[in-house]
């Protein structure tokens, strides 16, 4: 795979500045994620759905009810979808209301869903996920059945059509207003999960699960 993402259709027209289009960058804040939403049109109307994802390689991958819109209806429609993920790292405050901003990392990506219908390739993928969302979870659970399996839809899209933009930098303000008499700066925003709330139905103890890494 190239280092470039393609760009054909989504360069970056407005605020060019802030767009890269390397794959390790996008590979990175889409790692760091959990949440993305899946843009998407349908029978004239279109529809944005929010759902975990997660990657391995050059593809990104999420899941859902075997005959859910994002999932078998995207496969069946044969249909480009769009997907945005996006991080806010923290609100820029200026000197003025013009130059108010926001820190913040996206991702915005294209291509049409691949269905990935191998039984056990959907397994391992599972695993991945769970294990995305709580590191070495899966060896503890349940082990998944067959209903489940066939209930639930996999597809990918190959990281290869997308374009990256972000901001970390502090506020820009007009020459003429730098010396305005009211604060300006960065205020940054840090997520921390919060103490585990365990299951009311459970009587015994068992070791906390382990918090992930992404948002």
């Amino acid at each position: 795979m190239s280092d470039t993402l393609k760009t054909t259709i989504s360069t970056v027209k407005r605020g060019p500045k802030r767009a890269q289009y390397d794959v390790a960058t996008a590979h990175q804040i889409i790692d760091a994620t959990l949440l993305c939403h899946i843009g998407q049109q349908m029978n004239d109307q279109v529809f944005v759905t929010p759902t975990c994802h997660w990657r391995e390689g050059d593809y990104l991958y999420w899941h859902a009810h075997s005959k859910a819109r994002n999932t078998h209806g995207a496969v069946k429609e044969a249909h480009k979808v769009c997907i945005n993920i996006c991080e806010l790292d923290g609100l820029v405050l200026a000197r003025s209301a013009f130059h108010h901003s926001v820190n913040y990392r996206s991702v915005t990506l294209f291509g049409v869903p691949e269905n990935i219908e191998d039984y056990d390739e959907k397994v391992r993928h599972f695993e991945l996920f769970i294990n995305k969302v709580s590191p070495n979870r899966w060896s503890q659970l349940r082990p998944v059945n067959e209903q489940e399996v066939l209930a639930t839809g996999l597809v990918r899209i190959k990281i290869d059509e997308a374009s990256v933009k972000l901001r970390a930098e502090g506020a820009i303000d007009d020459a003429e207003d730098m010396d305005w008499p009211v604060w300006a700066g960065v205020m940054p925003l840090e997520k921390h999960w919060q103490p585990v709330q365990q299951d009311s139905h459970q009587t015994e103890t068992y070791p906390e699960p382990i918090p992930p890494k992404a948002f």
